[in-house]
């Protein structure tokens, strides 16, 4: 039975993991859980999955529900080192990393640092530390198994293909719910309209992302590290039906695609089982019914946060944990509507043109990167007049 642990647990992605693991009593067991402040999302679950330790962000929430189960046999802990200490359980067999943004950085390093296999669905930790995590990953003899869709999809079309034969990755993106809304119409985007995915079911934040197509760029930067491939050889195209999650070009000019309908289960179902497949009952893709799939290139003047992102893989150092502190700043700013639509792509941009780029080799550097882009992005958006 394979043990796991769920960094993130009351999110979508830690949600849709239960569901699966609940599917298979046999299989899987929930060693471990972590939240934010969610008390009672997380003691519903706890009910039902019975995990030897749990851990909560928020101390004062960690010190009602270490309260509310002082009668059992529940381990709670509490804030980052909380957290940590789950990510490290000796007895994890599988460490779910699903907590959103920058957060998620020092407890996936963690997992790995303790020879723990790594199933990654937060982009952040890839974008802000790519080269320490691959280099900590191979010290330790770990695996890092991507979740996200796009990053799934490549890592089975890869399964037992060299690294040599590829000529180029191609990641799909849906364009989400502004695609095609001029660059007038997104400058006043309402926070609804921005957070309504057509095919996809996420959190605010990745909504947003989705919206700016910064989550695409983010994805770019992971894929550069989950499977070694330089910038030049990762392309993105629209492809709004998400029906293709992603494409491998090979050197003999053979495209393979996964396919499957928009439901985060089933690459939570593949990384859980892998390297085997289970079935699970949810509904087939019918292509009939799909009837057809189109495909355009990104226009980087509508969504402009797409080269910027390249250009941050390119030149590297501190530039990706600078670019990826200040969309989360902004973007917060934005959920919180201190900011409009149209600020984020300029508080980010501002701030990597104040920034002097460096070189990431220890943690350090990237988490000093990280402090010095959320103060400077901080302070472009409280000179923000007009929200």
């Amino acid at each position: 039975m394979k043990k796991i642990v769920i960094l993130g647990a009351t999110g979508s992605i830690g949600t849709n993991t239960l569901d699966i693991i609940q599917r298979f009593p046999d299989k899987f067991q929930v060693l471990g859980l972590t939240a934010g402040s969610s008390v009672e999302k997380l003691e519903s679950l706890i009910k039902v999955f019975k995990p030897k330790v749990v851990a909560l962000q928020n101390e004062k929430s960690a010190a009602a529900l270490s309260k509310t189960l002082s009668a059992s046999n529940v381990e709670v802990l509490s804030g980052n080192q909380g957290i940590v200490e789950v990510a490290r359980h000796p007895e994890a067999d599988l460490v779910i990393s699903a907590i959103v943004g920058a957060a998620g950085l020092l407890p996936t390093l963690s997992a790995i640092r303790a020879k723990k296999n790594v199933a990654i669905a937060n982009k952040e930790p890839l974008v802000m530390a790519g080269e320490i995590i691959r280099r900590e990953a191979t010290l330790n003899g770990v695996s890092i198994l991507p979740i996200d869709s796009e990053h799934s999809a490549i890592f089975q079309v890869l399964n037992g293909e060299q690294r040599h034969s590829i000529k180029r990755i191609i990641l799909t993106a849906s364009g989400g719910p502004l695609l095609r809304f001029s660059n007038k119409e997104k400058e006043q985007v309402s926070l609804e309209e921005a957070l309504a995915h057509p095919n996809w079911k996420m959190g605010p934040k990745i909504s947003i992302d989705s919206a700016t197509l910064m989550n695409k760029g983010l994805e770019i930067i992971e894929a550069r590290w989950l499977f070694d491939v330089p910038p030049e050889q990762i392309d993105v195209v629209i492809h709004p039906q998400s029906i293709v999650h992603s494409m491998v070009e090979f050197v003999d000019r053979s495209v393979v695609a996964q396919m499957g309908l928009p439901d985060m289960r089933t690459p939570i179902c593949y990384v859980l089982h892998y390297p085997r497949r289970a079935p699970i009952s949810l509904p087939s893709l019918d292509l009939t019914e799909v009837g057809t799939l189109t495909f355009e290139k990104p226009d980087t003047t509508a969504f402009p946060l797409l080269k910027t992102a390249y250009t941050a893989l390119e030149e590297g150092g501190t530039l990706p944990s600078v670019l990826n502190a200040a969309n989360e700043e902004a973007v917060t700013a934005f959920l919180e509507k201190q900011i409009s639509f149209g600020m984020i792509n300029r508080i980010i941009q501002q701030t990597l043109e104040a920034h002097t780029p460096q070189s990431t080799e220890t943690l350090d550097d990237v988490l000093e990167a990280d402090r010095w882009a959320r103060l400077e992005g901080k302070r472009w958006i409280k000179q923000c007049t007009v929200c």
